[in-house]
């Protein structure tokens, strides 16, 4: 997001589009939690399917602390425990432990929970396939470089953003 000072170089055509951006951003994210809802709370293997954030992250980040997935995944550690706790019972993921502090313990996926994570990971790829059927290839792979830009964008701006905001706040302290 650009500083303050820069806001007025925006044309008003390009805070139009930007703010249609805003619109369709937020239906998609609406969709996709409606999506969501009408999929069963409980997955095929009987976990929440809040829980398999925490598997993504284990699978992709490697073995973490409950606290560092807390913080990762934005929730209580609380919550995680439980979820955790529960991906422990079903098999998906394991204790070990931390090679840093022996009294501390990691959670790791385990073979079954990769097994059930590209299970589910190939589940959602039909539905993305489905959606996108009838659009042409092209018009496929320009929207995977579009949201990889996009994500990039976003990814980049976010320091900028907890700078900016501590700035006005400083401002308007003043």
């Amino acid at each position: 997001m650009a500083p303050a000072t820069q806001e007025a170089a925006f044309t008003a055509a390009e805070l139009d589009v930007a703010d249609e951006l805003g619109v369709q951003l937020v239906r998609f994210v609406r969709l996709i939690n409606k999506a969501k809802s009408q999929v069963a709370k409980q997955g095929p293997d009987g976990i929440e399917r809040a829980a398999y954030a925490i598997l993504f992250h284990l699978i992709h980040d490697g073995p973490q602390r409950t606290s560092k997935l807390a913080e990762t995944l934005h929730a209580e550690i609380s919550t995680i425990s439980r979820q955790s706790s529960s991906l422990v019972q079903h098999g998906l993921v394991e204790r070990q432990a931390d090679p840093e502090d022996g009294r501390a313990c990691l959670l790791a996926p385990t073979a079954e929970g990769l097994r059930v994570f590209e299970e589910n990971r190939k589940q959602r790829n039909h539905w993305l396939a489905e959606v996108l059927a009838d659009w042409p290839e092209e018009d496929r792979q320009t929207l995977n470089e579009l949201l990889d830009r996009l994500n990039a964008g976003i990814e980049t701006s976010i320091p900028h953003v907890a700078e900016q905001g501590s700035a006005q706040t400083k401002g308007a302290d003043a």
